[in-house]
């Protein structure tokens, strides 16, 4: 598991929720169970500050980091990406962004890509990226400055559901997804009674926190298409039930251990 997208994890699941705080002796303390060595948290964390995802306060010789607006906003994407999906009936409206590619350099296109990525839009081909859902908000928030300007939206409707399917297939590899997916629930779906009889609360934790770096990887390949759109016998909302279910389960009793840590390191 990687450190970095741990303490984010750790924030996301747990700090957030007690004013977006952690000393660096609990973060410590966890990311040990985690199997991540003190002198690698101290790294990661001090970078983390440099490049403006945390603010840091220091009281005596212990220091303590606090999520500010960017991680914030970071945490609130992903977690609205991760846990959230819309099967909903679809107005047929797709949302187009159309990305002014002349004299873009290199940086700036991945820079743009990225974005585009993350909140879903899939690429049809040169300039255009789709999406069945309206993100313009989204990518307004995600990019600033020269990049945010290098969009234009269009909201369109084809002549057809033919048509519509076949925006989706351009856009997205559905069928390695789904096989993905699949994977997913054969791996995890059988843990469901482990889970449940109990594991321990740092054993939870690492189980976890395992199961949502595992998992992330498919929302942000997956537009969450409308059904409408979705090849038949589509293992995403069942993978999505699978990953929420061990989630809950894992949490619920990785909470308290995380709660004992926290108290016994900031008395």
């Amino acid at each position: 598991m990687r450190p970095r997208a741990l303490v984010f994890d750790l924030y996301g699941e747990y700090f957030r929720y007690t004013g977006g705080i952690a000393k660096l002796g609990v973060l410590t303390e966890l990311m040990g169970v985690l199997d991540v060595e003190p002198a690698t948290v101290r790294v990661v964390m001090t970078r983390l500050r440099k490049e403006g995802w945390f603010d840091s306060t220091k009281s005596g010789r212990e220091v303590s980091y606090q999520l500010n607006d960017k991680s914030w906003r970071l945490l609130d994407d992903g977690r609205s990406r991760i846990f959230e999906r819309h099967f909903d009936e679809w107005n047929q409206t797709w949302t187009q962004a159309l990305v002014d590619e002349s004299g873009l350099d290199r940086e700036q296109r991945k820079r743009i890509e990225k974005a585009l990525s993350w909140w879903g839009f899939g690429p049809y081909g040169g300039p255009a990226w789709f999406s069945p859902h309206d993100r313009e908000k989204q990518l307004h928030e995600a990019l600033t400055g020269a990049d945010e300007l290098r969009i234009l939206f269009v909201r369109s409707k084809t002549i057809g559901p033919a048509n519509d399917r076949l925006i989706a297939q351009r856009c997205w590899d559905l069928s390695e997804l789904g096989a993905d997916y699949q994977a997913f629930i054969e791996e995890f779906r059988p843990r469901l009674a482990r889970y449940r009889r109990g594991l321990g609360g740092d054993a939870a934790l690492v189980e976890q926190m395992r199961l949502v770096q595992h998992y992330r990887r498919y929302p942000f390949r997956d537009p969450d298409l409308p059904e409408v759109l979705l090849p038949p016998g589509w293992r995403g909302r069942a993978a999505h039930e699978v990953f929420t279910e061990c989630h809950d389960v894992l949490r619920a009793e990785a909470e308290p251990f995380v709660a004992s840590v926290a108290a016994t390191l900031d008395s």
